[in-house]
């Protein structure tokens, strides 16, 4: 690391914490799970996305769905997902003949395990089908505390599973899978990856995207006591998720819920791994990075020292973020 690891706040990233802060969101630990979810639904949905040429809403089996009971909405295992993909309709029989099939982006939302939909990260996966020219698949995993851990483990590897099989259905290349999310969703890329390497089963992806991922489950470093009262993501935050996710604190120590605790991670995919200098997450990423690199793997370490938690999202107000998807993009199409 050889930036700063936090600067002075992007006046532009400040503008938008300032309009958040204006809208009255408390911290997510002052709620509860219900208020949270429809708070983080109210002010994180997009309102304008951009347009892409292709989305779809299915439900594909869940894990275990074959031995799941039926109810009036159907198997109780379903995952939903959204599929997009920009530059032609799959389903239009005479696609350009310059088309050919893309990489594929497996994509798993932010919000601690806990909060998050398909609507609140439609904004991004959008922009990632447009600047990637690839398919993006945004799975809606099953959230704690209903279901804690490993649930959304078990939904991001089947998730990638399928999308492995079905890739071409909408113009997607298996052969070039990726991985990807943001925070708890870049914790689930992470672990899918991890869990690709150790098991046959699981298809192997090219690459792995991880946009400040949680890591490990613990408090004690300087970005912890840093940033620890945020802005958009504090200590009493993180620790509220963690509560919510894990079945106990033995669950904290399983390699499935905090990759940093691997003890090896050689042969897991090549990664790409964005940390923000604002951020109590910071120093976890910037360790795990540093751990892919010693194991061998493949990394490009994206460190933005003037940036807070999330700024991916502000991509239409913050500069930054907007040349940051850029770079992202250019890597998609390049997979």
């Amino acid at each position: 690391m050889t930036r700063p690891l936090q600067t002075e706040l992007d006046p532009e990233a400040a503008a938008v914490i300032e309009e958040i802060e204006a809208e009255g969101v408390p911290e997510w630990s002052a709620l509860s799970v219900a208020s949270a979810r429809r708070v983080e639904d109210e002010v994180f949905s997009a309102e304008d996305p951009p347009d892409v040429d292709f989305v779809r809403d299915l439900a594909i089996p869940g894990p275990g769905s074959e031995t799941a009971p039926e109810s009036e909405s159907g198997p109780e295992s379903e995952i939903p997902i959204r599929v997009y993909r920009h530059g032609f309709n799959p389903a239009n029989a005479d696609p350009p003949n310059d088309d050919s099939a893309r990489p594929v982006l497996v994509y798993y939302h932010g919000g601690g395990w806990v909060l998050g939909t398909l609507d609140s990260i439609d904004g991004a996966c959008r922009r990632l089908a447009r600047r990637g020219k690839c398919v993006v698949v945004s799975v809606d995993y099953r959230l704690a505390p209903e279901h804690p851990f490993p649930a959304a483990v078990e939904d991001a590897v089947a998730a990638l599973r399928w999308t492995a099989d079905n890739a071409a259905v909408f113009g997607g290349d298996p052969d070039r899978l990726a991985v990807g999310g943001t925070s708890a969703g870049g914790n689930l890329a992470a672990v899918t990856a991890l869990r690709a390497r150790d098991e046959g089963t699981v298809p192997a992806p090219e690459r792995q995207f991880l946009f400040y991922p949680v890591t490990d489950h613990a408090f004690d470093t300087d970005s912890y006591r840093e940033n620890g009262d945020g802005p958009l993501l504090t200590k009493a935050d993180m620790a509220w998720f963690w509560d919510h996710y894990l079945r106990s604190a033995v669950d904290g120590a399983n390699p499935y819920a905090s990759v940093l605790r691997a003890r090896d991670l050689s042969g897991v995919a090549p990664a790409t791994v964005l940390t923000c200098g604002h951020d109590p997450l910071r120093d976890e990423g910037i360790a795990y990075a540093e751990r892919l690199e010693s194991a061998g793997v493949a990394v490009r370490h994206d460190h933005h020292p003037d940036q807070p938690h999330g700024f991916l999202s502000t991509s239409d107000s913050v500069a930054a973020a907007d040349d940051a998807l850029d770079e992202i993009g250019a890597e998609l199409r390049e997979l």
